[in-house]
């Protein structure tokens, strides 16, 4: 099976929406290319980021197979599958690898319940596998909603060692988690991306392939630099990932408008529209913060290129 996966940054992929409320296709095109021009490695469409929650079934694929196309022969991953019961998960799933991507993402949280064991996740785990395409790539995303179920090593050894796994995004925000992980991937066609910020330098010289969260939808090109540098250049390494774990609060800031307000900011046809959270509730404060994150990423980006000091 062909590896498709590069190593670097993978966006968890916004929706835009136009201000009546529907899905914006000619924003999607803008943004899909905003990604790539901008040091991203493959695209993580219908995730959290992306509304997922709030979309149709239709919607969720339409975006997925949009994406795809607009991509070209650049990968793209997508999940989708919300639902909770089994068969309906199933029929989310098969509908979505249906779309032309090039992995199929699965969400930890939906395969048991908090207080059910990873014995039982692993059997409705083979399940899903049994049902869908043998030839499509599958993954796994700890997505935090509507709770984070963190793999195991048991349960990350198990994909690995079917052969069809070979995405992990990793929302633990723990090395010990990260480690034990690593370990039983080590040799294996299974890479971890890891979302959370503060962990991703450490990670990265641990074994991580790369990144994949949210502030990638604000500066994706500096994550590419440490992702590409971090062994190359490590005191500037070291200085940009303590910069970009600051940078990152700004996820606590009125998230996905103020991506959107950003992007605005950077003049893609993009509104503030989403179905997560009114657009008032990005405030004139939210608003400077990532007027003055986009300052800051300038400059940044231009002492990594030995153009000026930060």
């Amino acid at each position: 099976m062909k590896n498709f996966f590069p190593d670097g940054v993978w966006p968890v992929m916004l929706t835009p929406f136009t201000e009546d409320n529907r899905v914006d296709y000619g924003a999607l095109e803008a943004l899909v290319n905003w990604y790539f021009e901008n040091g991203s490695d493959g695209l993580f469409a219908v995730c959290q980021s992306s509304e997922m929650f709030f979309l149709t079934l239709e919607e969720r694929c339409e975006i997925a197979s949009f994406v795809k196309k607009a991509a070209k022969d650049r990968p793209v991953i997508a999940s989708g599958h919300i639902a909770g019961a089994e068969q309906e998960q199933i029929e989310e799933l098969k509908r979505m690898a249906d779309t032309g991507i090039d992995a199929l993402i699965l969400i930890s949280n939906r395969l048991a319940a908090q207080e059910e064991s990873d014995d039982l996740l692993i059997k409705r785990l083979e399940v899903l596998m049994k049902a869908l395409p043998e030839e499509l790539p599958l993954g796994f995303y700890e997505c935090p909603y509507p709770y984070k179920r963190i793999l195991s090593s048991e349960v990350t050894a198990f994909c690995a060692q079917t052969g069809r796994f070979h995405f992990l995004k990793d929302t633990s925000c723990h090395m010990d988690s990260i480690r034990a992980k690593l370990r039983v991937l080590k040799g294996t066609e299974m890479k971890l991306y890891n979302a959370n910020t503060a962990t991703l330098l450490e990670s990265l010289k641990e074994g991580a392939a790369g990144y994949s969260g949210v502030m990638a939808n604000f500066h994706p090109g500096l994550y590419h630099w440490l992702c590409e540098n971090y062994e190359k250049e490590p005191e500037k390494a070291g200085h940009l990932a303590e910069l970009l774990t600051m940078c990152s609060l700004i996820e606590n800031s009125a998230y996905p408008v103020n991506a959107k307000y950003a992007l605005q900011r950077l003049g893609l046809p993009i509104t503030l529209t989403t179905r997560k959270l009114s657009a008032d509730k990005l405030t004139y404060a939210m608003r400077q913060e990532a007027e003055q994150l986009l300052s800051l990423t300038e400059v940044t980006a231009g002492y990594l290129k030995g153009h000026q000091r930060a």
